[in-house]
């Protein structure tokens, strides 16, 4: 059995970073607090939490010199002007390309565009985008898009994460539902060169495993693109996952995983799929 593993699988650099920055505040500080679960992937939140990071729910909570991480996903300016007034030490670890989404949304409503988010209701970075602007409209699917009224003026960016098919079905809508229309595609590059990747590589494969959280959008986008093109698709969160029996009469096995999965975590599945397996040469990369 040959293990095929997809070069790009894992941590992005903008989670990567944040969580290192995290790691990093910890032991300096003794503890960092944050609003909300840095990443969406109960392993690494358990892990963070033993290094001396705390969720909270509000400002309030964060005692007197202690910092406060605001995370990949983005934070809205409100809750950036609340710390600012408090004097609490911000560590800034929004990613950039999630900074570049709220710069060009600014810009689309300063030509008077009403703006449209494509993107999941309530995702944190989503509601990060919306919060730049007055009034935005979320989309997140065609049929919602089918449901808008005409209009003269908007502008659209996509949440950094989402399926360019689904993009592009919306926008299809959206030109027949705006007169002046401007789109700017904030897919980030590392989500376009994974979902690319996971494409070819789930049709080459026998079977198909995505390693995320259930809670992670990015992961979920990732097993529904495999599944799509190989119905022998499986989304685990780890090793313990795993079931034996999948890889009966398989001759190449195909892994990747979302944006918020750690190496080590990685390094397991591939490890149990090669007992599995019996394989003992190394899994070949898939770029």
């Amino acid at each position: 059995m040959k293990i095929l593993l997809a070069k790009d699988a894992g941590y992005c650099f903008g989670v990567r970073d944040a969580v290192n920055l995290a790691y990093e505040t910890a032991e300096k500080e003794g503890e960092v607090y944050m609003l909300g679960h840095i990443v969406h992937n109960e392993n690494v939140v358990e892990e963070l939490e033993k290094a001396g990071t705390k969720v909270i729910h509000d400002l309030n909570e964060v005692p007197d010199n202690k910092p406060i991480l605001f995370r990949a996903h983005g934070t809205v300016p409100k809750v950036w002007d609340e710390a600012g007034k408090k004097g609490i030490n911000i560590v800034d670890a929004t990613c950039p390309l999630v900074t570049e989404i709220h710069e060009e949304v600014r810009k689309l409503a300063a030509e008077n565009r009403r703006i449209i988010i494509i993107g999941d209701h309530g995702h944190d970075e989503v509601n990060g985008i919306m919060e730049q602007v007055q009034d935005p409209i979320v989309v997140a699917n065609p049929e919602e898009a089918k449901r808008l009224r005409k209009m003269k003026k908007a502008g659209v960016v996509s949440q950094s994460t989402q399926m360019i098919e689904n993009v592009q079905e919306i926008i299809n809508i959206l030109m027949t539902k705006v007169f002046d229309l401007r789109f700017v595609n904030t897919i980030c590059f590392p989500t376009r060169r994974n979902h690319e990747q996971i494409k070819s590589l789930a049709e080459l494969s026998d079977i198909m495993i995505v390693i995320g959280s259930f809670t992670s959008a990015n992961s979920k986008r990732l097993t529904e693109l495999a599944k799509e093109r190989n119905e022998r698709t499986y989304q685990v969160t780890c090793a313990n996952d795993l079931d034996s029996n999948w890889f009966q009469q398989s001759d190449t096995v195909g892994v990747s995983a979302g944006a918020s999965t750690p190496d080590n975590i990685i390094e397991n599945v591939v490890t149990a799929i090669k007992f599995f397996g019996k394989v003992k040469e190394e899994e070949l990369i898939y770029e």
